[in-house]
């Protein structure tokens, strides 16, 4: 770790910036992070004595760490966070937006003397492999120790990152400050105009990780249209057959959809000899390649997710992912220092700590761990991590698959026509609402390619360039629509999901090398009867039917439905997309 108000000379376009930046908000430190493990040792040996980090049992959690959050501060704050682009419709109907003028002035004068007090942690960081033309250097100035931490975890930190950069002024500037966390002082904003992203008030990690959602896909999708190539919410995957084929696959799908389940499945004993590898479990990066392919990198270098629900059956790889070196946000703690959420495997112990420090009872009425809470972990803890994953290139994605939680309408798997109708399956793409979350069920929200959060310009003008996209492509991937979600009338899921997605997944496979065959219906391509193996399954085939099936009166809903969330993106939305549900709705009738 260098302790210093100044980097090497090679980086005068940086120094200068956090000069200024320190200017502004006057810390009394400034630590210039280099990403060694003496350095990883000696941060975190600081904030377990700030009290910012617990310790957890060292047999049971090597390297561990619990950390608790502000009851105020435990999650994304979507109606906080802006697109500053120059002109409003820039940012479109979906985003908040400010001018940038009014946003530099308005958080200015929160940063201003933010950090009398207070360590600056200068923190470089590349999202992508080293040296790879498909990533991005970005530094993080915060004065958060969790942050720098937790960015070691999830990035290509320090060291690296200058190296990198050298004397280039073409970087991510990220000004962070937690402030004292008061929701009413807080602010997440993107210029996407000028790589920069400034965030005041929050220490949660999807607002202040800022290598995360606000680079790798906010600021990420606008420098994506601007230079050709798409920053995307997405899983990657490898499928490897029996005789040593590997088939790359991303996928999107909202939260609450099983998105990183299904980047770490593990096939069911009926595909012995078939492996899945993990190669990123969130964010993509696509590009096409020389060869006409598109071509996927994980931007990030760690995992940064939900803990509830995950466990030996749900999730094994990722329960052995984060068995050590693990950073733990708002779990609760057990009496011999262990991690203990809601959904964890075994009996529910009578005695915790609950993720605030309060003592917890079993049968209490309140979640002993925040629905949020989190874990982050490296990559390199996943036994099943892609051997690619640090490519340069990439991988070649053979399939796009796009899935959302649907009770009905949508059906187990569909193939697309053509791209264009296949980008109108993403445009589409829609997951009902649960009764905890927003007080009422089966309210059906459109989530475009699972972007709609994170997409960091006009989402009409987004859809665009996913269309314009197919141009540059000779082997466009084929593009797929999931729904695992089906329900039967007594509101019994009819597919029993996790590993058993294989079974859908390799029909997707063999469709994207054109080696099976498919039923035509009017919404799409289906597969024939036995084409989904289900051998070995404890299911009815009546089941497997009525998860397959295609109600033409629901379809005509849904299309009509679609017709308002195309509406409010007015002159930008693509005639193309509109065209592509007229034609639906003609077939129909």
């Amino acid at each position: 770790m260098t302790e210093a108000t100044q980097a090497p000379n090679t980086h005068s376009h940086l120094t200068n910036w956090v000069n200024d930046m320190a200017k502004l908000c006057a810390p009394d430190k400034i630590v210039w992070c280099d990403g060694s493990e003496e350095e990883k040792k000696r941060l975190t040996d600081q904030a377990v004595k700030m009290g910012v980090l617990i310790p957890l049992n060292p047999q049971k959690h090597p390297n561990s760490y619990l950390h608790r959050s502000s009851p105020t501060d435990v999650a994304r704050v979507e109606h906080l966070t802006f697109i500053c682009s120059r002109k409003k419709e820039d940012a479109g109907p979906t985003n908040n937006w400010m001018a940038p003028e009014d946003a530099y002035t308005k958080l200015r004068a929160l940063f201003e003397g933010s950090m009398k007090g207070r360590t600056m942690y200068v923190v470089p960081y590349v999202m992508g492999p080293l040296n790879s033309p498909h990533s991005k250097v970005g530094v993080e100035l915060t004065d958060s120790i969790y942050v720098a931490l937790n960015m070691g975890i999830m990035t290509r930190m320090g060291k690296p990152a200058l190296d990198m950069l050298g004397p280039s002024k073409d970087f991510n500037r990220g000004l962070h400050c937690t402030g004292d966390l008061n929701p009413d002082r807080r602010y997440i904003c993107h210029f996407p105009e000028d790589n920069t992203i400034w965030s005041f008030g929050s220490g949660y990690g999807g607002n202040a990780l800022l290598g995360k959602k606000c680079l790798a896909l906010r600021i990420g999708s606008y420098l994506g249209q601007k230079e050709g190539w798409l920053a995307e919410h997405m899983l990657i995957l490898g499928v490897e057959d029996p005789e040593g084929k590997t088939t790359y696959v991303a996928a999107a799908f909202p939260s609450a959809c099983g998105k990183t389940n299904f980047a770490m499945m593990i096939p069911p004993k009926r595909f012995a000899g078939w492996k899945v590898y993990t190669v990123g479990d969130d964010i993509a990066w696509l590009r096409v390649g020389e060869d006409g392919r598109l071509w996927a990198v994980n931007p990030e270098n760690g995992y940064f997710g939900v803990a509830p629900g995950t466990n030996w059956a749900s999730n094994p790889n990722a329960m052995k992912t984060i068995a050590k070196d693990t950073l733990f946000t708002n779990v609760a703690l057990t009496k011999d220092g262990s991690v203990w959420w809601e959904g964890m495997d075994g009996e529910v112990p009578d005695e915790l700590t609950d993720w605030q420090g309060r003592p917890w009872k079993k049968g209490s009425s309140e979640k002993a761990a925040h629905p949020n809470s989190r874990f982050t972990a490296p990559a390199s803890n996943n036994p099943i991590l892609s051997k690619h994953v640090n490519d340069p290139q990439g991988v070649p994605i053979s399939a796009i698959i796009f899935g959302g939680r649907r009770s009905n309408t949508v059906p187990l798997v569909m193939q697309s026509f053509n791209w264009a109708h296949g980008v109108f399956m993403g445009a589409t793409l829609a997951s009902e609402t649960t009764a905890a979350a927003v007080g009422q069920a089966g309210v059906v929200r459109r989530d475009p390619m699972a972007m709609l959060p994170f997409c960091g310009y006009n989402m009409g003008d987004y859809l665009q360039h996913w269309l314009d996209m197919q141009k540059k492509l000779t082997v466009p991937p084929k593009i797929f629509q999931v729904n695992w979600f089906r329900k039967d009338k007594e509101g019994k899921f009819l597919w029993p999901g996790y590993g058993e997605n294989m079974r859908v997944l390799k029909w997707i496979v063999d469709r994207a090398h054109v080696a099976v065959g498919a039923q035509e219906t009017v919404f799409g391509w289906v597969p024939k009867e036995g084409h989904i193996d289900l051998s070995g399954m404890d299911i009815a085939e009546g089941r497997v039917d009525e998860a397959t099936d295609i109600d033409e009166a629901e379809w005509k809903a849904e299309l009509q439905s679609q017709e308002t969330f195309f509406k409010q993106f007015g002159t930008t939305m693509p005639e193309t997309l509109e065209l592509q549900r007229q034609l639906l709705l003609s077939r129909l009738s």
